[in-house]
């Protein structure tokens, strides 16, 4: 697993890009996302997932931040 890590020549994070096989700027924001496919369960199956897009070439990777 990588960090993201600040660079003084950007304005912005960076970080390791599968794609472009560097450290380039990335957006990083943070999403709740429903995991259950019930209706009823929907509002208590809310995970938050840390989502990065390379500003590069657009790939994006999500990872779930809570494994409990």
């Amino acid at each position: 697993m990588t960090m993201a890590t600040t660079d003084d020549s950007v304005n912005g994070m960076t970080e390791y890009c599968d794609e472009c096989d560097l450290e380039t700027l990335h957006e990083v924001s943070v999403q709740l996302r429903t995991e259950s496919l019930k209706k009823e369960n929907a509002q208590f199956s809310r995970e938050p997932y840390r989502v990065a897009e390379c500003q590069r070439c657009g790939n994006r990777t999500s990872q779930r931040m809570n494994n409990a």
